[in-house]
């Protein structure tokens, strides 16, 4: 028991930390004292169930890693984690569906939590035909994918820039969440060719706005931004850690490119 609360209390107390919270911080958020904060990351308290789970709410721990936390307390796990094609996830991929074809000419792709392709519009299939076939083998990474030289990397204009953006958000991604696998996709990715700095700031007239990606097409060159969406109130860890990126044309020309191409191989 003494071993099993010590590693408890060292996933809270790591949990904290990646917060940058104090004791005193986290303890008057949960209403609890700090001391009863300090028995429990030292493992001399056994907090109950429902302590657990709100130190998680309160620490932003993702449904995954709650599970963890439960099973290192001696709980059960709190949240299932069904499979994509399970029937209890079929209204939220119907959803996933219908948001990815209501792109019509624009990409759009569903994602899990560690960037591995799960669905994909045939908008930005179109965009992949370049992908070297070993790149788009299951699980294929839609950030390696962008940034291997196997991949879209030769035909984005500003890879400088788009791949130190890519590689900054994945590595707050990873710190946030502990996660080692986002961790070791960051040093994979750190290690492929940067691109020319030269091209670093192709951007749109304001460059402060939004960090598009610019990539050589045959019928011009091709400027898009993204948005990601997530579900709002997720109870089960695939679907917390699904996530839809859509691409938007970032001026009228991009636009025109997208409904071209889309009219040439409408997929």
């Amino acid at each position: 028991m003494t071993a099993r609360a010590s590693a408890f209390g060292d996933q809270i107390r790591d949990w904290r930390q990646r917060r940058r919270l104090s004791q005193l911080e986290l303890a008057g958020d949960a209403r609890i004292s700090t001391r009863h904060l300090s028995f429990i990351e030292t493992g001399r308290s056994r907090p109950s169930r429902g302590m657990l789970l709100h130190l998680a709410e309160l620490l932003d721990v993702p449904l995954r890693e709650r599970n963890a936390l439960l099973l290192a307390a001696g709980f059960s796990p709190a949240f299932p984690a069904h499979a994509l094609d399970a029937g209890a996830l079929a209204s939220a991929m119907a959803a996933v569906e219908l948001v990815l074809n209501a792109h019509g000419a624009f990409p759009a792709i569903a994602v899990d939590r560690h960037w591995n392709l799960l669905r994909a519009n045939s908008a930005a299939r179109r965009l992949m035909h370049r992908v070297a076939p070993s790149l788009l083998a299951p699980p294929a990474n839609v950030l390696r994918m962008t940034l291997h030289p196997q991949g879209l990397a030769p035909l984005i204009l500003n890879l400088a820039q788009l791949r130190e953006h890519l590689l900054s958000r994945l590595l707050r991604q990873a710190r946030s969440t502990g996660d080692l696998q986002l961790q070791a996709l960051y040093d994979e990715l750190l290690q492929l060719p940067a691109g020319d700095a030269t091209g670093a700031h192709l951007t749109t007239p304001d460059p402060d706005v939004v960090v598009p990606m610019r990539m050589q097409t045959p019928y011009g060159v091709l400027s898009v931004f993204s948005t990601i969406t997530v579900f709002g109130t997720p109870v089960d860890v695939t679907l917390s850690e699904l996530a839809v990126e859509a691409f938007f044309p970032a001026d009228e020309s991009s636009r025109a490119l997208l409904e071209q191409l889309a009219a040439a191989d409408p997929g």
